[in-house]
């Protein structure tokens, strides 16, 4: 097996496989210790057996540009495919501002052509290729040179087997005509909001069951600068500090050094320097917001007046939809998502694109009354009213 250290062997191997129809894309990374992901290793292959139509490109060589990379990826005669893209794609966007475009992902095609939900890759390995995967080298050090045979083998196993897995989902998509469904379901790896965290939002993550808008603006400052502080210097925002921690200092509002030494679940390290120093000027930003700033909760959902009864045959009806397409049913609308519809919501994604016309006009028609739903043997049918 290849491994391509320079950047003249990149640009020659894009080159050959702009020339064929798809290109398979994995990478390794590690993220551990940084807030970014580490990119430690690339696996690239397109159609064929040959010896030179699978190969790893090592990121870390010195010297070596990724450009001839991006330039495929800018080529949209030749589809990309990943399996469960959003972290790679996360990786490409940080690095160059680039997605792959024509994209296929074949966990989402997977789940699409009845595979269940969140199909993993040595999954689909074994019921489309027929073999099975050696993972013992999964969790290994990317990042290490030099890499061991068995990490080679381990890493290119994921591109190569992928070209029978794309070959076999795109024909059953073109068999069924849903192929517009992964096209949809792939819009949102490929829009730059995805993987835009902003400070300011960071907040919303942090599971807390006080709704005080005071407590709250405390939450926001300190998990926005947090986010930032993890930001600045690539570390993982748990290193900072954790939740559990952020709650703490949400509830006990430390005024200075002396009172931020008195906490209980603050590593060590944060109980100085700039990150003391942050948490204290967080604070009192947080304890000073006036109250037309602080945020709100949104308890919106949880005044939902939900027609019990109408929700039960909308989670019948979804059943039904789902098994006669062979369809993943959280694929079309979780459980949420039917309470939304029973509670009168129209905004909800069951009730647009491919899921409208696998399942949401009959839910709709289901609410109005214009439908009924009967059971004839093991099946249920819809009954026009």
């Amino acid at each position: 097996m290849k491994t391509l250290t320079s950047t003249e062997e990149l640009q020659a191997f894009c080159e050959a496989a702009a020339q064929h129809p798809y290109v398979t894309v994995d990478t390794e990374f590690l993220r551990e210790r940084t807030y970014y992901s580490k990119l430690c290793l690339i696996q690239l292959a397109f159609s064929g057996d040959g010896e030179n139509d699978a190969v790893l490109v090592d990121p870390l060589a010195e010297g070596i540009s990724l450009e001839p990379l991006y330039d495929l990826f800018r080529n949209e005669n030749v589809v990309k495919v990943f399996h469960a893209a959003r972290q790679d794609l996360e990786i490409f966007w940080v690095d160059a501002q680039v997605f792959p475009k024509p994209l296929f992902d074949t966990q989402v095609a997977a789940m699409v052509c009845g595979f269940g939900e969140q199909a993993g890759y040595e999954t689909l390995v074994r019921k489309i290729v027929k073999q099975g995967l050696d993972k013992t080298s999964r969790f290994t050090d990317w990042s290490r040179r030099p890499l061991s045979e068995a990490q080679k083998t381990y890493a290119l196993a994921d591109v190569t087997h992928l070209r029978k897995i794309y070959e076999f989902l795109a024909a059953e998509l073109d068999k069924s005509g849903r192929a517009h469904w992964v096209t949809e379901e792939l819009q949102v790896l490929t829009d730059p909001a995805t993987y835009d965290i902003r400070p300011e939002d960071a907040w919303k993550r942090v599971k807390t069951r006080t709704t005080s808008g005071k407590f709250l603006a405390v939450v926001r400052e300190l998990a926005a600068f947090r986010e930032s502080y993890a930001q600045t210097n690539n570390v993982p925002r748990n290193r900072v500090f954790k939740d559990d921690a952020l709650v703490e200092l949400a509830s006990t509002k430390p005024r200075n050094p002396g009172e931020l030494g008195g906490s209980r679940l603050l590593l060590r390290e944060a109980r100085k320097g700039a990150i003391a120093e942050g948490i204290l000027q967080a604070v009192a930003k947080g304890v000073a917001c006036p109250a037309e700033k602080q945020p709100k909760m949104d308890r919106s959902k949880e005044k939902l007046q939900v027609n019990p009864a109408l929700a039960d045959l909308l989670r019948v009806l979804l059943k039904a939809k789902t098994e006669a397409e062979g369809v993943a049913a959280k694929l079309i609308a979780p459980s949420a998502d039917l309470d939304a519809i029973a509670a009168g919501l129209r905004d909800v994604p069951a009730l647009s694109g491919w899921r409208r016309e696998v399942f949401g006009a009959d839910a709709l028609r289901l609410c109005d009354g214009e439908i009924g739903l009967a059971a004839k043997g093991q099946d249920v049918k819809v009954v026009e009213l």
